[in-house]
C-alpha cells in the first residue's frame, strides 16, 4: 500500500488524542483516539518527518512514565517521566532529518505507552506529519 493519496503530493496530517477523562490512565499501551474524523492510521510506506504534541491538561502520576509511538517503542516520544508533561508545546523525535525520520512498514496507529505508575489525569493531542 502506498502511503501517496491519488492527485496529491503534499505532506499530510494524522491527529490522535489521550484525554485521561476517556481514556483512562492504567500502565500498559492505549491507541490514542482520532481528532478530525479521519482516522488514526499511517498508512503502510509513509515517513513520518514531524510534528509536535500539545498538552491541553498536566499529566500527572506518582512516578508514570510516558512514550508515543508509531512504528517502534519511543519512535514519536521517547520515555519521559510525567513531570515533562506540562502543558504547551512538546517536540518529537521525527524533526526533519533522515536519521530521525519514522518509516511504517504496515498501517499504524498512534500510540501512548504508560509505564512504572497509573496516570490520574492529562490530555494532550499528537500532531504529525508525514509523506
Amino acid at each position: 500500500m502506498s502511503p501517496v493519496m491519488a492527485g496529491t503530493r503534499s505532506l499530510k496530517t494524522v491527529q490522535a488524542e489521550y484525554d485521561f477523562a476517556k481514556d483512562g490512565g492504567a500502565t500498559g499501551t492505549i491507541t490514542l483516539r482520532a481528532v478530525d474524523g479521519s482516522g488514526n492510521a499511517i498508512p503502510a510506506g509513509s515517513v513520518i518527518t514531524g510534528g509536535y504534541v500539545d498538552v491541553e491538561t498536566a499529566c500527572v502520576s506518582a512516578t508514570g512514565t510516558i512514550a508515543l509511538q508509531a512504528e517502534a517503542a519511543g519512535d514519536v516520544v521517547a520515555t519521559a517521566g510525567q513531570a515533562s508533561w506540562t502543558t504547551g508545546r512538546k517536540s518529537v523525535v521525527p524533526a526533519g532529518t533522515g536519521a530521525t525520520a519514522v518509516k511504517t512498514t504496515v498501517e499504524r496507529n498512534l500510540k501512548a505507552v504508560i509505564a512504572t505508575a497509573a496516570f490520574t489525569a492529562g490530555k494532550f493531542r499528537v500532531v504529525l506529519f508525514y509523506k
